[in-house]
């Protein structure tokens, strides 16, 4: 019947099911989306800012008031020894 079908210009009943069914091109699962590049980018900008202020903050001088707490707390230590 196959035959018959193609003879006559018929597409076999398999063929027309499929020309029915919209082809969807699957996503390469190796080819990273753009939105996963975005993220990706996004997360990088967020890790070049939190180190920077990382850097800032411990780049810092210690408050006056800070280090006169600390020689207060070493000076009653080495007294109780």
């Amino acid at each position: 019947m196959g035959d018959e079908n193609a003879k006559r210009g018929r597409l076999s009943r398999k063929q027309n099911a499929d020309s029915m069914i919209e082809k969807i091109p699957s996503p390469d699962p190796r080819k990273p989306s753009a939105a996963l590049d975005e993220a990706r980018l996004r997360q990088q900008a967020i890790g070049v800012r939190l180190r920077q202020m990382f850097d800032d903050v411990v780049n810092e001088d210690v408050p006056d008031e800070f280090l006169e707490i600390l020689r207060r707390h070493d000076t009653k230590t080495a007294e109780n020894g």
